[in-house]
């Protein structure tokens, strides 16, 4: 399992992308920041609320030089069958990972080994290829994209940031 401060596992696998199919890397995005985010499965309640989430902040991510990747255990097909499918997502247009064979989730260590499926992961990976922030959480708990993008900002400030920190607010000095 990844650890704060380790390498990045490298991937390259399928992916969704916006109505195409395509092979992506990690060392596609290298220089840049990196939001990876697993979910456990198409075509279920919570899941879709994260996709149209993460879709709505994406020029927020963009305007901090961060990509956004999302991932599940589904193939690409399935994912292009929900996604050209269900209204809430046609504006998605960051590739969504198909690990059918499990290899990216289990490196980063959100697999549910006895489902087949991802629990709620989300990495936030530095420019360097570095992981600095990683939380993981069950099923049945939706995730907070403004949390992701405030804690990415408090990343690249390279200040200490307290509690709540949101930027503009005053830091606790440099890191």
């Amino acid at each position: 399992m990844v650890k704060i401060g380790d390498k990045a596992p490298q991937f390259e696998e399928m992916a969704y992308v916006k109505g195409a199919m395509k092979k992506i890397r990690l060392a596609d995005y290298s220089g840049k920041w990196v939001v990876l985010f697993f979910y456990p499965l198409d075509f279920t309640f919570i899941c879709p609320t994260e996709i149209e989430g993460f879709a709505k902040f994406s020029k927020e991510f963009e305007k901090l030089g961060a990509v956004v990747v999302g991932a599940s255990t589904d193939s690409e097909y399935t994912h292009k069958a929900w996604f050209e499918g269900d209204s809430r997502l046609k504006e998605v247009a960051y590739p969504v990972l198909a690990d059918t064979a499990h290899r990216v989730s289990r490196a980063y260590g959100v697999l549910k080994e006895d489902k087949g499926i991802a629990y709620r992961g989300t990495f936030i990976i530095d420019t360097e290829g570095v992981i600095r922030y990683t939380v993981i959480s069950d099923l049945s708990a939706g995730r907070s994209v403004k949390e992701t993008l405030r804690v990415l900002q408090a990343l690249q400030s390279g200040e200490l940031c307290p509690i709540e920190w949101t930027p503009g607010q005053k830091t606790l000095g440099k890191a």
